[in-house]
């Protein structure tokens, strides 16, 4: 029986990546960080393809595309994504990247570039995908989908909270701030915007722990369909 494909979509520090990571060791499937593509893509652009100015030049980056390799390897119990051989699990979570992702995101040119990268992935089942158009554009007839959203000031704190345990420097008043505008952006943008699927299930984790969360999640995944 081929296994499912389960897209769990929603806003940035929802907890997304890492309840879909629980989830797929606990039915023995895939966990894809998308986020994670989007967030090495820009950290190459930062790295190899800026102007004289120091801002990024898409017309550089498109032309580096045949050159730049995103891989998924394991390290110890997890994936953990590689550009061109080089491990920037920590590199990506920076605030300089964090302030430059959705702008790269929203490039048509850079989605497509990864589209056919996840569609790949989860062409054989088995895989859960989290991002912001998983349900809606790379897979839309994946079995489940659901959608994660929660309050800007709970979003603020979690994602303060994770920079200071990866021992970043951060600020709680632009931690706020960026999170804004990165809301704005990925639901305003013409490519691919940040919105739920019709037919996935919200689920605010305003007031749910991250254990509540995955619970809540297989809790419907058990109602709709006993696979596990």
């Amino acid at each position: 029986m081929k296994k499912p494909v389960i897209a769990i979509d929603g806003y940035s520090s929802t907890g997304k990546s890492s309840i879909s990571k629980i989830i797929a060791e606990k039915l023995g499937i895939v966990h894809l960080d998308t986020g994670a593509l989007y967030r090495g893509i820009t950290w190459f652009a930062l790295q190899n393809c800026t102007d004289k100015d120091g801002n990024i030049s898409l017309p550089k980056l498109y032309d580096s595309f045949p050159v730049i390799s995103l891989e998924f390897k394991r390290d110890e119990d997890e994936l953990v994504l590689y550009v061109n051989q080089i491990n920037i699990s920590k590199e990506i979570r920076t605030a300089e990247v964090s302030d430059h992702v959705s702008f790269i995101a929203k490039q048509k040119e850079v989605r497509d570039f990864l589209l056919e990268t996840q569609r790949s992935i989860a062409r054989n089942g088995g895989v859960i995908m989290d991002g912001r158009d998983i349900g809606t554009v790379v897979l839309p007839s994946a079995d489940f989908k659901f959608f994660l959203t929660a309050s800007i000031e709970e979003r603020t704190r979690r994602r303060y909270e994770e920079l200071l345990a990866l021992g970043l420097e951060a600020h709680i008043d632009q931690v706020r701030e960026n999170l804004i505008e990165r809301d704005r952006i990925d639901s305003e943008r013409e490519i691919s915007p940040l919105k739920k699927a019709d037919d996935a299930i919200e689920i605010d984790n305003t007031n749910l722990s991250k254990s509540q969360t995955i619970e809540s999640i297989l809790y419907h995944l058990k109602k709709i369909n006993d696979f596990y």
